[in-house]
């Protein structure tokens, strides 16, 4: 057991398992170091940091990387914000199911770092496919999600951006990525090349 780090608390839930394209293991700033041949899921909310600390995290590790949205992205052959707009919510969601389960196939047989996209975690059978795995939560508040963001860009998937549903929509989803986290990692105040670099740090270890 690793002593803590600022910015990672252990999550309430734990378990070693794979990841995405190749062997990557989470570990938390501040909980165990599976082996690297073990696989990590991120999570968290749109800002937190998923695609960047994960392909950071990747390459620093020498392991596959892959992107949900990306997934999405390539099968609908429009930008993810597109699909919400131009489709709906329940074409994207269907889509992103189609896209988690993929992935995490990937992470159970190879390994590797899946980033997942904000609201997966909303869908029950993706929840039940993210058991057994480790996943590391990217916990960001409010303020440094709505900066991030810029609260106007086309692939956030909040209908309008207003602030007050930006706002319910983190809370709704903040106690679902508590509960399946492994691991809780501030980023707040974190660039992305730091955290990725902590957590390559005790994958390593």
């Amino acid at each position: 057991m690793t002593a803590p780090e600022a910015g990672a608390t252990p999550a309430p839930q734990g378990g070693v398992a794979p990841a995405s394209q190749a062997g990557v293991a989470p570990a938390s700033e501040a909980g165990v170091a599976p082996a690297p041949a073990a696989g990590v899921v991120l999570i968290g909310p749109p800002g937190a940091g998923k695609s960047s600390i994960g392909a950071l995290l990747a390459s620093l590790l020498g392991v596959g990387f892959t992107d949900t949205d990306d997934i999405v992205a390539v099968a609908a052959g429009k930008p993810v914000g597109d699909i919400f707009v131009e489709d709906g919510e329940p074409v994207f969601r269907e889509l992103e199911r189609g896209a988690a389960a993929r992935g995490l196939d990937a992470v159970k047989s190879e390994g590797g770092v899946l980033a997942l996209g904000s609201g997966a975690v909303l869908d029950p059978d993706i929840r039940r496919m993210l058991a057994g795995q480790v996943v590391v939560y990217l916990e960001a508040d409010f303020a440094t999600v709505a900066r991030r963001i810029g609260m106007d860009r086309p692939r956030v998937v909040i209908p309008g951006n207003p602030r007050g549903r930006l706002r319910a929509m983190l809370e709704e989803r903040r106690p679902v990525y508590a509960e399946l986290a492994s691991v809780i990692i501030q980023t707040d105040g974190r660039a992305p090349e730091e955290v990725a670099a902590g957590l390559a740090k005790r994958l390593r270890s």
